[in-house]
């Protein structure tokens, strides 16, 4: 029972901090969605900033194996990308801020560890994507243009943004993976 209820408790903060951002819920809301009391919150993460962690863990490890899902299912630039297209799109489709992003909106205010592993998640994206795109160079499939770093930060950005404006605006209007495609395509 205790590791389903640390499991319950991660995925429910996680959809807190993805709806409301990591300051704007406390324990009192995490022990409301999971039916629990505050005190057995505090048995498996004695602060926050140890549940924010595990949160930020778990969700680089979906990552993770996100990214090898997509490499191992697309063997081209163009699949790789719309891959990683995909995930911001099931985000904005489930009414989600992307984790990372929500949290750099709050990074003067988070504590330090979670800053270090919201940098770590942004600097693994960007890694992923530029060693894709050079890939993607080196194929041929694009031209070297502004390069695969700044091709990667332009995408990346595109992206964490373009769900933030989604989550202002909660009009429908979603981005089309088009977009990617231009911005690597660019010379």
């Amino acid at each position: 029972m205790a590791a389903g209820t640390r499991d319950a408790l991660v995925e429910a903060a996680e959809q807190l901090m993805r709806t409301r951002g990591y300051a704007a819920f406390s324990y009192a809301d995490l022990a409301e969605t999971v039916g629990i009391r505050k005190a057995s919150i505090h048995h498996h993460f004695p602060t926050k900033e140890e549940l924010g962690i595990a949160i930020v863990e778990a969700y680089i490890a979906r990552v993770v194996a996100e990214f090898e899902r997509i490499e191992r299912q697309n063997a081209d630039l163009w699949g790789r990308l719309d891959g990683f297209f995909a995930t911001f799109r099931a985000s904005s489709d489930g009414s989600l801020l992307p984790l990372c992003g929500a949290l750099a909106a709050e990074m003067a205010a988070l504590p330090l560890g979670l800053q270090r592993l919201t940098h770590r998640f942004f600097d693994l994206q960007l890694r992923w994507l530029t060693t894709v795109i050079d890939h993607g160079i080196a194929d041929g499939e694009i031209p070297a243009g502004a390069g695969a770093r700044q091709k990667a930060y332009q995408v990346l950005s595109v992206l964490e943004g373009a769900s933030f404006v989604g989550w202002a605006m909660k009009d429908g209007e979603t981005l089309d993976c088009n977009i990617v495609r231009l911005i690597v395509a660019a010379a």
